[in-house]
């Protein structure tokens, strides 16, 4: 007989759930959240597991990776969709989300999602790390110039390297603001040091690596945007179309369709905040900085002349995700004009 298991997984304790092919629950227990303490309670001989679940999380990349290299058949499923289905219960506990996840193993009603490899995770952190830093820096810069506004003291228009030296400048002869200002411009000087040591360690990354090289000749696409889009996309095989990049990213509109009502709206905003955020400030680039024309320029300037210079932006940001993924697929170069194209595409 068959057995299927459903992991709520948390920081501390993972409830487990086991239940047979017919839904009987066979064994409930909470362990501490390890992959160790997991195998050894669903290595157990007397299973015979075709399927165990856990909800994508913080935890659930490790857990998956331990899981999966015991030879357990693990599958990561999408959060929402558990949500949805979850909500139907009365109460909220992990031994009854446990109980959930089993039974969607169990009739099969689940969404997979994928589970990245080390090296994505690990550029993906580096990524992470780097935006924070470069935030808590510009947080630092925007609370030094609304305390010095309340003196009249205005900062002005000024870059990131000059920035101190104008601070010294409109304090050079208060004293007490002195002993304010300088704690948090020795802050934000660490944290732009840190961010630079970061950046520098993004550039060489993506010097000494081939696919980010080839999504770099897209105009408009830099270091930090094709190393990201390399570590999101991970595995470009996963897709079975490039068009589909762009909904997954949320960056297509949403439709609500109820009897006669039909409604068009914004983009939908799911996926990596991240990602989609870097493609669209490549397509502002691309669309107002840069100079060379090319085939996706034009394209995108015709949206802007049809509907303005916003919705150009965000069409475009999706235009580039589909593009960088059949380049990724494909290991082609961008084409800048439109006779260059594959004729697949």
């Amino acid at each position: 007989m068959k057995h299927f298991t459903g992991l709520d997984v948390s920081v501390k304790e993972t409830a487990i759930c086991i239940v047979d092919e017919n839904g009987k629950i066979c064994r409930e227990v909470k362990v501490t959240s390890h992959p160790d303490d997991l195998i050894a309670v669903l290595q157990d001989p007397a299973w015979n597991f075709a399927r165990v679940g856990l909800e994508a999380g913080p935890l659930s990349q490790w857990l998956f990776e331990g899981l999966a290299r015991a030879g357990l058949p693990v599958i990561c499923i999408e959060t929402r969709h558990v949500k949805a289905f979850l909500k139907a219960q009365p109460n909220k506990t992990d031994r009854n989300d446990a109980r959930g996840i089993a039974q969607m193993m169990r009739v099969n009603l689940y969404r997979p999602v994928h589970v990245k490899t080390l090296t994505s995770q690990k550029r993906r952190a580096l990524l992470t790390a780097r935006k924070l830093l470069q935030g808590k820096a510009i947080a630092i810069e925007n609370d030094i110039r609304g305390l010095l506004r309340n003196f009249g003291l205005k900062v002005g228009n000024v870059g990131v390297v000059k920035f101190e030296e104008r601070i010294h400048e409109l304090i050079d002869d208060i004293v007490d603001l002195q002993e304010i200002m300088e704690p948090l411009l020795i802050a934000r000087r660490k944290l732009r040091e840190e961010f630079a040591r970061l950046h520098k360690k993004v550039q060489d990354i993506t010097r000494n690596d081939k696919m980010c090289q080839l999504l770099m000749t897209i105009p408009g696409v830099g270091p930090v945007v094709s190393l990201a889009f390399t570590s999101t996309i991970d595995i470009p095989q996963r897709f079975k179309n490039s068009k589909a990049v762009g909904s997954i990213l949320g960056l297509t509109p949403k439709l609500y369709e109820s009897g006669e009502s039909k409604r068009v709206g914004r983009v939908s905003l799911c996926g990596d905040a991240m990602m989609r955020t870097l493609l669209v400030e490549a397509a502002q680039v691309l669309l107002t900085r840069v100079a060379k024309w090319s085939w996706l320029k034009a394209w995108a300037m015709n949206i802007a002349k049809r509907s303005g210079m916003r919705k150009a932006i965000v069409a475009l940001a999706r235009r580039l995700a589909v593009v960088m993924h059949r380049m990724m697929s494909d290991g082609t170069e961008f084409c800048w004009t439109r006779d260059d194209l594959p004729v697949a595409a």
